[in-house]
């Protein structure tokens, strides 16, 4: 018997479930650790990656209001809901940073620092393996956004590398402070702080550009023109326009054709653009195509 299709939803859930428990056990183990070795960058690590848990479960339901049918109320779909998702988790990553930062500040300033505790051997150990759970996270969540064309599980891909970047500078931090700099592990968690913010900033910037009718890349409307231009009975393009939704791309585009032609014909091309385009670009969720007489001026 054939096996049914996994759909989009169910590989995002599913990816995000196992990245879930990682999390859930990887945090865990740093924060206890850090509390045990006495280092302040690895409890700071280790709510970066609890706060993983937390924005995987608001990818989780972005994703699943994404993929829902278009209704009367959001007759062009819902794709955008996955932007709501990811400007969320900008916010909770930058929330995360700010507490993160704020803390390894107050060591750095409290002037005492020959008096900070030295963290343990453990405590680099949890760190190094930190690094290395948290990447292979970045790039199997990855892989799977990228093959949903997902934004939000995407941004929680990034989480993952952002929270792999901070345990190198948690690990840097112990590994210092053992070698006799004990304030180079509060520092760690200042250098947390700003790698918790650039992706926090990346992710929402991406959002909002999705959210604001942006347009495709240039490459790719340089294409979609070759394209339609190479139709049979194109004379040329008076206009294209696209704009981001979500993770999906709308196409407007109005071409000229010879006006001596039946409507019979001059429709036939139109809908040939549009099956075209559609089937060439899989992130294209609609084209529309208007009809003008070839050598007539429209006022666009």
């Amino acid at each position: 018997m054939r096996r049914s299709r996994i759909s989009n939803e169910q590989i995002a859930i599913r990816v995000s479930l196992h990245t879930i428990i990682g999390n859930t056990v990887l945090s865990g183990l740093k924060l206890f650790t850090g509390v045990v070795a006495n280092s302040s960058a690895l409890i700071s690590d280790g709510v970066h990656s609890l706060s993983d848990v937390l924005s995987t479960f608001i990818v989780m339901i972005g994703v699943k209001l994404a993929n829902k049918k278009p209704d009367r109320e959001h007759p062009y779909g819902h794709e955008r809901f996955e932007c709501v998702a990811a400007i969320i988790l900008a916010v909770l990553l930058f929330l995360t940073g700010a507490g993160i930062g704020w803390t390894g500040m107050e060591k750095v300033l409290a002037g005492n620092h020959g008096e900070l505790t030295i963290p343990g051997l453990l405590a680099l150990i949890v760190a190094l393996v930190s690094v290395f759970t948290k990447e292979t996270m970045y790039w199997y969540k990855r892989a799977a956004a990228k093959k949903i064309e997902s934004s939000a599980l995407m941004a929680d891909a990034w989480h993952h590398r952002s929270d792999a970047l901070s345990s190198i500078g948690g690990f840097a931090g112990i590994l210092g402070a053992r070698l006799g700099f004990p304030i180079l592990d509060p520092i760690a968690s200042l250098v947390i702080c700003l790698f918790i913010f650039k992706v926090a900033f990346d992710i929402f910037k991406d959002a909002i550009e999705k959210m604001t009718d942006r347009s495709a890349d240039v490459k790719m409307e340089t294409e979609m023109r070759n394209i339609i231009l190479a139709q049979e009975s194109v004379a040329g393009i008076d206009l294209l326009r696209t704009r981001l939704f979500g993770s999906k791309i709308f196409v407007d585009v109005e071409i000229s054709v010879d006006g001596r032609k039946a409507l019979n014909e001059a429709h036939n091309t139109a809908q040939h653009v549009h099956d075209v385009i559609e089937s060439k670009f899989p992130k294209v969720k609609h084209c529309t195509v208007h009809v003008n007489p070839s050598g007539e001026i429209t006022d666009t």
